[in-house]
């Protein structure tokens, strides 16, 4: 029997995938999603963690994309107060690069063009008598203090993805798409598994393309439709070295070469460093995407020359790189082209049913989703409204400002979870964290601690609900553990994992 015909395939798990899915589900299409991978596994979970507007495109006039990426910080915030929350950024004035007059210009208009409710206003700071200028070496005497929102991005992708789930979409991971044709009105998708390498046909009304940086290469070999080249692909690498300052605040730090860096407050005891900006030269199908020296190197020396305590290589203890699939434009340089996103849907390419995405930003995501599934209703047929402006994702259903007495209500009902270890638990489930320990009453009922507060409790219902098969998953996507477990914490973990997951295969 030949498979049921969905409403929508769509090719790709990162947010700009698994954001679709879950607004398409709620408005009445059927859908089907594969990832050849993990979800969010690539650049989704490689980007500097931030819900931002963008404060340095204003200098290349990208007025529309940062009007739309700061109305929609607070919205997220709302969508996902668990693994979204307000940041304030220190930006010193350094002499000799951009005026201090024009910053504060950008700032205002960065206050208020996008609608701001919540979110305090820019404020200017003594560097010499304020706290965020003890780290820092003492020329740096001027600066301004900004908002903008944090994000757990991989997170951000799992909780897309599991909504979707929840309502209804079929999520396929490890599970890449081969080939897809068209014929009367159908698409026949062949998708092989990547763990078994079992193929098995799907069908739907339209595909959306939204594999990121391999859109192109979606385009050659699954719909073997060679066209001309789309995105340009932009490698940005980050670093994660010893925590570097005691207080809450970051910092956003111009260079010499006209770029900017983050220094960001990172996991209890670290300081994330980023980005870079160069075009990416390798083939994705063969070659590892890894932050390479020279551009360790240069977030090193680029954040020395503002901290007073030298960024040294040793300081570095994980780095990660991913590539930004941006449209094409002809930008001369990598850190010029557009972030915004571009949706492709021709005539000629198979009666308007496949939508291409080219560009986007985790900020712009669930507005990307909107157009998409709006260009979907024009196709195929309006189902239902628009709806997740006001809807929570899974565990943030509680006040943008109820994180604190949130965790009051967790530790007293759990007293035997430390307060780091509750931080945690709600930061990264929100009022899932009660689902996760159900039944459980005390430490000894949380099973075995891999390191880190990391016990069987949480890695059974990661397995169960959260799609993941393996350490790195758990590790470096679900729970950033990894960067406090050692080697042999780690290969433990894996070997529990394989065990557990043969449990539940029977």
């Amino acid at each position: 029997m030949k498979p049921e015909i969905k409403d929508i395939f769509i090719i790709g798990g990162g947010i700009n995938g698994c954001g679709i899915a879950r607004d398409a589900i709620g408005r009445g299409y059927s859908v089907t999603l594969a990832e050849m991978n993990d979800l969010g596994s690539a650049t989704s979970s490689s980007s500097t963690k931030l819900i931002h507007g963008g404060l340095r495109y204003l200098e290349y006039y990208e007025f529309r994309l940062v009007h739309e990426a700061l109305k929609e910080r607070e919205v997220i915030w709302g969508n996902a107060p668990h693994i979204v929350w307000p940041l304030r950024f220190v930006l010193p004035h350094h002499k000799g690069l951009r005026p201090a007059w024009f910053l504060r210009l950008g700032l205002f208009m960065y206050d208020y063009m996008g609608g701001r409710k919540k979110l305090p206003a820019t404020t200017d700071v003594n560097m010499t008598t304020n706290i965020v200028g003890k780290p820092l070496k003492p020329l740096f005497t001027k600066g301004f203090e900004y908002s903008d929102c944090w994000v757990n991005d991989a997170r951000f992708v799992i909780l897309n993805a599991m909504d979707a789930a929840e309502k209804g979409a079929d999520i396929l991971v490890r599970s890449k798409v081969t080939s897809a044709t068209y014929d009367s009105g159908v698409w026949t998708v062949e998708v092989t598994n990547q763990l078994t390498g079992d193929v098995k046909e799907h069908r739907a009304k339209m595909v959306i393309n939204a594999s990121g940086p391999w859109v192109d290469h979606v385009i050659d070999d699954a719909l073997h439709d060679p066209d001309d080249k789309n995105v340009r692909l932009v490698q940005g690498s980050h670093i994660i070295v010893k925590k570097m300052f005691d207080h809450d605040r970051c910092y956003i730090f111009q260079n010499t070469d006209g770029r900017i860096i983050f220094a960001i407050p990172y996991e209890e005891d670290f300081t994330l460093i980023g980005t870079t900006d160069h075009d990416f030269e390798g083939d994705l199908r063969t070659d590892a995407v890894e932050a390479t020296e020279e551009e360790i190197v240069y977030l090193c020396k680029a954040a020395s020359e503002y901290f007073t305590e030298p960024v040294a290589r040793d300081n570095v203890v994980w780095s990660y790189s991913g590539v930004r699939p941006l449209y094409d434009d002809g930008a001369s340089a990598a850190q010029e082209a557009t972030r915004d996103y571009v949706l492709r849907q021709k005539p000629e390419d198979h009666d308007s049913s496949i939508i291409h995405i080219f560009g986007g930003k985790i900020t712009t995501s669930r507005k990307l989703a909107e157009a998409v599934v709006d260009k979907i209703a024009t196709k195929i047929g309006k189902r239902g409204e628009k709806w997740t402006k006001k809807a929570a994702l899974p565990g943030g259903d509680f006040a943008m400002d109820g994180f604190d007495a949130l965790l009051a209500k967790l530790k007293s009902e759990h007293s035997y979870l430390s307060d780091r270890h509750a931080n945690r638990l709600l930061r990264l489930y929100g009022t899932r964290a009660w689902t996760l320990l159900n039944d459980v009453a005390n430490t000894d009922e949380l099973g075995q601690n891999f390191g880190s507060d990391l016990y069987e409790a949480e890695i059974q219902y990661l397995i169960e609900n959260e799609w993941a098969i393996n350490a790195d998953d758990i590790l470096y996507r679900r729970t950033k553990r990894g960067l406090h477990l050692g080697q042999d914490e780690a290969s433990k973990l894996q070997a529990y994992i394989e065990k557990y997951r043969a449990e539940l295969a029977g």
